[in-house]
């Protein structure tokens, strides 16, 4: 019994080690992440592309109001996996961060500094007593000087780059599949198609052009740019992923209403 409740102590405390180094709150952190829908992100040649699964939990919610894609800069995109309320935060604040470097230095900030700061920001959340850590991944991906960067911030406060990765959902059969087929040297667009097929690989009815968001920075103008749903449509038909039934409000989520 007395075990039990010394369990629970270090359960609770979030700025407290158990016995054998664990932070357990930031470990349940990272099982929220898990509960929300996946997101990926691939480095390709010539840019960088974001993918994520918007898939409705119900017929009467707007398509439009899943956020899971978000332009941080001009130059930065970002998609989330995890809580949307502690999401929607962390991207206000690598907003605040990237515009307040180019009123500052009168410069694009880099994508590993941004990374960077936002994962210091999570890091102090696992220090502060009264306070709880973020219960959201991001994949932040951009260009700097000339080069497509692609980064992955954990709950934990630490970042990762990687050439491609998936967040959320079904993570590790995603990365399987992307370590399968990823080939470095890819164009932008054979990235969107990979990023397509990787998601597809949990969506067993198919993709819809609504119910997924695309975006791309390619190094020829540094702009980041959400794909259209016609292009989508059209790329997901010639890659024969196309849902046939456009019914799939109710796909089995397990996603809370705060989780995306």
């Amino acid at each position: 019994m007395q075990g039990q409740s010394q369990q629970q102590a270090y359960d609770r405390g979030i700025t407290i080690f158990s016995p054998d180094g664990r932070l357990y709150q930031v470990e349940y952190a990272r099982e929220a992440v898990k509960r929300g829908t996946a997101s990926v992100g691939i480095r390709a040649e010539d840019g960088v592309v974001l993918a994520a699964d918007k898939r409705a939990r119900s017929p009467l919610m707007e398509p439009a109001s899943i956020e899971k894609l978000h332009k941080a800069d001009d130059h930065v995109g970002v998609a989330s996996a995890g809580h949307v309320a502690d999401a929607r935060q962390l991207i206000d604040f690598a907003r605040r961060q990237a515009q307040v470097n180019r009123l500052r230095y009168g410069e694009a900030m880099g994508i590993e500094t941004l990374t960077k700061t936002i994962t210091d920001h999570i890091q102090q959340y696992t220090q502060i007593g009264g306070a709880r850590p973020f219960g959201v991944a991001l994949i932040v991906g951009g260009i700097e000087n000339g080069e497509p960067r692609l980064f992955e911030t954990d709950p934990s406060g630490t970042p990762y780059e990687w050439q491609a990765l998936s967040i959320g959902s079904d993570r590790s059969d995603l990365r399987d599949y992307l370590e399968s087929e990823y080939e470095e040297g890819i164009s932008t667009d054979e990235a969107v198609g990979l990023a397509l097929d990787t998601l597809a690989q949990t969506n067993d009815e198919g993709l819809t052009p609504e119910g997924v968001g695309v975006a791309t920075i390619t190094v020829d103008d540094e702009q980041y740019a959400e794909v259209p749903a016609e292009d989508l449509e059209s790329i997901l038909a010639d890659r024969d992923l196309l849902a046939t039934d456009e019914e799939d409000g109710d796909d089995g989520e397990s996603a809370d209403a705060d989780e995306e």
